[in-house]
């Protein structure tokens, strides 16, 4: 009854050490990646919190106030119809993490699944797996997006399963890769040779050495899906009117009114480099303390292992 108690006090303790060494690593060692958090947190609380920090309604239509300039009652302004821009970029926030999450999520599920598959089973699996995945990529993937999203309709559902499952198809190869070089590993020889089921193995030691690949893969992707969602928004194959998209923004208002009011293309477009930038810093920095490959080393921006270097040399 004791052990039952003591274990998973002693793990929660554990748990909490490791979360205070990642922080304090990120802090010390990866001030990009910190601020590339604060980024993505304030993206995250922008988009749960939308209903109450945007002053309108995305699709409230003021006559009277269109294509005014920013001021104490519109923060960025209004567009050709009259609608408020700051409520409009806060509301496209939410829709822009909806699909960054969603697709990024299943790109991780298709490109882990397949990739795992076709890396640790090798054979026949693997060369259909790879000659089918050629065979895709060979298409420009714009085409073939606006194809789907044609077949599927406009949506923010569409764009999240078209993005994710065409994004994850790119991604299977950088998964096989990873999972073929820890296959040759000595441990997983030694794993076979007493007996460990396939199961076992891929869970308990193909599965955790992946993490930190498929943590690049999730930030990337991300990164790129929020991307591709206003690429298509901006084609007009997005998400429809008048929900607001950062892309659609500065396809439809941006540049019909780019010289008369400039700030209907500036501020979505700040967004959407801002969220971009933020995601692609965390997602570096978060990879680089996870994979055990590289901890302890000098890092990018420098850090402890510098400075031991630096010690060690004038010793």
């Amino acid at each position: 009854m004791a052990e039952a108690i003591v274990r998973p006090v002693a793990q929660a303790r554990r748990s909490r050490s490791q979360v205070t060494i990642f922080l304090r690593r990120l802090v010390r060692e990866k001030p990009l990646g910190l601020i590339g958090g604060v980024i993505v947190l304030a993206m995250l609380l922008v988009a749960l919190l939308a209903n109450v920090l945007a002053p309108f309604p995305y699709d409230e239509i003021h006559t009277i106030d269109k294509l005014k300039p920013p001021s104490t009652t519109y923060f960025l302004g209004t567009d050709n119809v009259g609608r408020d821009l700051f409520s409009r970029i806060i509301f496209g926030a939410r829709i822009s993490i909806y699909v960054g999450l969603g697709a990024s999520a299943i790109n991780v599920l298709i490109s882990t699944v397949v990739g795992l598959l076709s890396g640790y089973f090798g054979g026949k699996i693997d060369i259909i797996v790879q000659r089918f995945v050629d065979a895709l990529l060979t298409f420009p993937m714009l085409i073939i997006v606006i194809t789907l999203m044609n077949l599927f309709g406009s949506g923010v559902g569409q764009v999240v399963i078209v993005l994710g499952i065409w994004g994850g198809i790119g991604w299977i190869r950088v998964v096989r890769s990873a999972v073929i070089a820890i296959r040759q590993n000595v441990y997983i020889e030694a794993a076979r040779a007493i007996g460990c089921s396939t199961g076992k193995m891929v869970f308990r030691h193909i599965l955790p050495n992946i993490t930190p690949v498929m943590i690049v893969i999730f930030s990337v992707a991300m990164a790129g899906n929020i991307l591709g969602e206003a690429s298509l928004s901006f084609l007009g194959f997005g998400i429809p009117p008048p929900f607001p998209s950062w892309g659609g923004m500065l396809s439809t208002d941006g540049r019909s009114y780019m010289y008369e009011a400039p700030w209907l293309a500036i501020w979505p477009g700040v967004a959407l480099s801002v969220t971009v930038y933020g995601i692609n810093m965390w997602g570096d920095a978060v990879r680089d303390l996870l994979d055990p490959r590289l901890r302890g080393g000098v890092g990018r921006y420098g850090g402890v292992g510098g400075k031991k270097v630096k010690k060690t040399r004038k010793k």
